[in-house]
């Protein structure tokens, strides 16, 4: 039996993960800095604690004889070294990543679009080989870049595929963008506002797709990047209209063409000026990978985990990362006075 270590396996990604590659016929080592064990998980799964910082921690729990470590948590250079230190121990590895290396052949990225016409065009779909921002320490994309070039540099000892993941949603997510229309629904908001038309599209990716996605490159080791999203990418509109019907509402659109109205008022995690959609052909070529989810398949679970974190809490406190990245995603008073003059 191969033998596997998971690192930060009690993440939103790594749970399913885990399950994915025991049930695959893997000896899954779950490491995680709880130590703690997702119900789901068969008994056979071995369950440790680990501090990613540790060296000496990580190279005890990987051990002399590890064919696969997959890494939900690996950010920036620093950890990619530490990876490539273990050459010599380990199989293959398999690293999670993020679209938001991508920039514009302009040099326009996520980390330009808060700056007045810095929101990357991106083509449609994006193709692996897009150029991506510079390697660095300055910002998540940039650190996510640097993580890439360090493990690809040595694919001859220790083959890496990188999963550049879109945006992850399902249970245990501590910035869920579908927060922005349970709390609303939650609330007895009946009327919201959609900037852009609601037509924006930012490609997701459920946990299950990346748990498979993890999966088949366990089987099939290489040193390569890979886009990580699912089958479809659906209109903010669409996404809006799943959730309403999971949790049995019915909500008046207003829908507004162009960016948002006012600050904070029709403005959701997902609303992008041009579309962020990825090419899924390679995966599907090199994998054999194809969709094993639809979008509004996968709401109940999640719908059902946020209603579980907000129960009896404010949203800042069950959210915290959310309300730090987002800021007042449900600025009500803003956005009636909006539509009271509308």
């Amino acid at each position: 039996m191969k033998r596997a270590v998971v690192i930060g396996a009690t993440g939103q990604i790594g749970r399913p993960a885990v399950r994915a590659l025991a049930r695959d016929g893997w000896a899954v080592t779950a490491a995680s800095r709880g130590g703690d064990r997702d119900p789901s998980w068969p008994d056979d799964v071995r369950s440790v604690r680990l501090d990613r910082e540790d060296d000496a921690a990580l190279t005890a729990v990987i051990g002399e004889d590890c064919d696969l470590v997959v890494d939900m948590v690996a950010f920036g250079a620093g950890h990619a070294r530490q990876l490539t230190s273990l050459a010599g121990r380990v199989g293959s590895a398999v690293v999670v990543s993020s679209i938001s290396v991508y920039e514009d052949d302009r040099g326009r990225s996520f980390d330009t679009q808060a700056e007045p016409g810095g929101f990357p065009v991106y083509p449609v779909p994006i193709p692996e080989t897009q150029r991506t921002v510079p390697p660095g320490e300055t910002s998540y994309s940039t650190r996510k870049a640097a993580l890439e070039h360090e493990l690809l540099t040595v694919g001859d000892r220790l083959p890496a595929t990188l999963l550049r993941a879109g945006a992850v949603h399902g249970p245990h997510c501590r910035t869920p963008r579908e927060l922005y229309f349970v709390k609303r629904n939650l609330d007895g908001r009946r009327r919201r506002v959609l900037a852009q038309g609601g037509a924006s599209r930012f490609h997701p990716v459920s946990v299950h797709t990346l748990a498979e996605l993890i999966r088949l490159a366990a089987a099939r080791p290489a040193s390569r990047v890979l886009n990580a999203c699912d089958g479809e990418a659906p209109t903010v509109a669409e996404i809006a209209a799943a959730i309403d019907g999971v949790m049995g509402v019915r909500t008046e659109t207003v829908l507004v063409d162009g960016p948002p109205p006012a600050p904070t008022v029709g403005d959701t995690p997902w609303t992008v000026p041009v579309p962020v959609v990825c090419d899924m052909s390679a995966a599907e070529r090199e994998l054999g990978h194809r969709p094993v989810v639809r979008y509004a398949e996968t709401l109940p679970e999640t719908v059902e985990w946020i209603e579980g974190r907000l129960a009896g809490r404010d949203w800042r406190e069950a959210y915290p990362k959310m309300f730090q990245t987002y800021g007042d995603l449900f600025d009500y008073a803003a956005e009636d006075a909006w539509l009271d003059r509308a």
